[in-house]
């Protein structure tokens, strides 16, 4: 990033929209001429929207209190320990700048630790869905697909396992994975580029398959592929929150999602042409 070290603080607050109207005008004029730096605030702020609504339920929750005790102490403590040893009253936040540096690593992990929680909880709900309830089979499909497009659509330098430069070789491992023959939309037509893939876990208890498809501007969806050989096939379902948009649907014993954040029409334009090509 080319950003100078003074301005990351100035360009994180553009990121969270805290910015006035002035400033924003001229940290954008920069973006402007700085296309690497423009990409990265970009990514950065689709991650807060795809973040934001990942634990949108668990927004209102409150944070337990041995996690909010070690953030205000300064450390975190072991899970084994906390028990024995709880915390003591932490001191006041330090004003310090070097204060400041210790306690905000700490913040970022009591996040990170929630943000973890809160997907494998999400994922998880998929897991328990009563036999036979093809509803809720089918929306545990959406929710899957929303939670893995939020958490790889964002990233800069690994989005895949596998590259499309190795497509062929994708392809074969992850059929054999998911235990049939896959087939890769072709989106070039859409303006869409397939950029490659992974194997992901599936609430089910089995696997399943993320291919990572992204335009000329960066913006990028995901197909998520796994077996639902217990749901009947459905019609086209949307499910959209806060910016994201997933159409997923069940087609011969396979559940297919297309997530990203595009509006409506376009979507549903790109899930179709998915559909066209992979259950001719």
């Amino acid at each position: 990033m080319s950003c100078p070290v003074q301005d990351d603080i100035r360009l994180q607050a553009w990121i969270d929209r805290r910015l006035d109207e002035a400033q924003a005008t001229e940290l954008e004029a920069q973006l402007r001429v700085d296309p690497v730096l423009a990409r990265h605030a970009a990514h950065c702020r689709r991650q807060n929207a795809l973040l934001a609504q990942a634990l949108a339920e668990a927004a209102g929750e409150p944070i337990p209190e041995r996690l909010r005790a070690a953030v205000l102490a300064g450390r975190l403590m072991p899970a084994d320990h906390a028990a024995a040893d709880p915390p003591a009253a932490g001191p006041a936040l330090p004003e310090a700048a070097g204060g400041r540096s210790q306690i905000w690593p700490i913040a970022a992990m009591v996040l990170l630790a929630l943000g973890a929680g809160v997907a494998v909880g999400w994922f998880g709900r998929g897991g328990f869905m009563p036999p036979g309830d093809a509803a809720a089979g089918a929306a545990s499909l959406g929710r899957a697909a929303a939670v893995a497009h939020a958490a790889f659509a964002p990233e800069v330098r690994h989005p895949v396992e596998v590259a499309a430069a190795e497509q062929a070789h994708l392809v074969a491992w992850l059929s054999k994975r998911l235990g049939s023959p896959l087939r890769v939309p072709d989106l070039s037509a859409e303006g869409f580029a397939l950029v490659g893939g992974r194997l992901l876990p599936d609430p089910g208890g089995t696997v399943a398959a993320q291919f990572m498809f992204e335009s000329s501007t960066g913006e990028r969806l995901t197909l998520f592929v796994r077996r639902d050989p217990s749901v009947q096939d459905t019609a086209f379902r949307l499910a959209a929150e806060r910016g994201l948009s997933t159409f997923y649907w069940i087609d011969r014993g396979f559940g297919y999602a297309l997530s990203g954040s595009l509006p409506r029409d376009p979507l549903l334009q790109l899930a179709r042409s998915v559909h066209r090509q992979i259950s001719p």
